[in-house]
């Protein structure tokens, strides 16, 4: 009982982080599950990104009830994302934990730099033109895809800078869209996860119920809050959690000091 409770409570603070800012929550969800049910950095990842799909589901509903999805985008990334995704599930299952984190601890500051130059970039650059908007998507559905499998997130961290700074889209609309992406991306991923023997089943009792309330009311907090607010939530939020992975060292290294 006092594990389903603790379940719920980190799929309700993943959801509403979530739907707030357009993310899986898998980047919330994950730390959690290691740090409160102690679970193994691999089986973190595989678990969260089950649980994702019901993210992808409750949010891309709240999200489409205000026309905040764009329908040609989630399919340019979708598609290449569920090939990609299994790959990379299944290097999760081989590489060690803390090189995975530390390069995904950079990656999304990475991420979060390009979305706050998003004014200088747009000046730059300006929006592509639609095929090479949609081939730009393409590629990102395929990075995203490996990438979720590999760290048991939604992708939104990679999916939502590539729709505004590439294809000109609204905060809204990009987080929308990722939401929905998340869906097909996470089967996927989750599935191999699955079949690897990482993922607690016995946590969705919990976390499912928990995470699908928490995405409904972040999805409808965030259509109060402007776009600059809202990129900056969501700034500020993938840096941190980028510097706390991006800190991890090798096991090694911590048992020489």
């Amino acid at each position: 009982m006092k594990n389903h409770f603790i379940s719920f409570a980190i799929g309700l603070t993943a959801g509403v982080f979530g739907g707030l800012i357009g993310l899986g929550g898998g980047i919330i969800m994950i730390p959690l599950l290691v740090g409160l049910l102690k679970l193994d950095q691999c089986r973190a990842h595989g678990t969260s990104l089950a649980v994702l799909i019901f993210t992808g589901i409750s949010g891309a509903i709240t999200y489409s009830y205000h026309g905040q999805i764009n329908w040609t985008a989630a399919a340019a990334l979708a598609l290449p994302a569920v090939f990609t995704a299994a790959a990379g599930a299944r290097l999760a299952d081989r590489l060690p934990d803390w090189k995975l984190k530390k390069a995904f601890g950079i990656f999304l500051i990475f991420c979060s730099a390009l979305l706050l130059l998003k004014p200088w970039f747009a000046d730059m650059l300006g929006v592509l033109p639609g095929y090479a908007s949609i081939i730009a998507l393409v590629i990102t559905g395929t990075v995203t895809g490996f990438l979720s499998g590999l760290m048991g997130v939604g992708g939104g961290t990679i999916m939502v800078p590539a729709m505004i700074l590439l294809a000109g889209f609204t905060q809204h609309a990009a987080q929308g869209t990722a939401l929905l992406v998340m869906v097909p991306t996470g089967i996927v991923g989750a599935f191999t996860h699955w079949r690897l023997g990482n993922v607690v089943g016995g946590l969705f009792f919990g976390m499912v119920p928990g995470i699908m309330l928490g995405t409904f009311l972040g999805g409808n907090i965030a259509q109060i809050i402007p776009d600059d607010p809202l990129r900056w939530i969501f700034v500020l939020v993938t840096i941190y959690m980028g510097w706390r992975y991006a800190q991890t060292v090798s096991p090694d290294i911590c048992k020489e000091q």
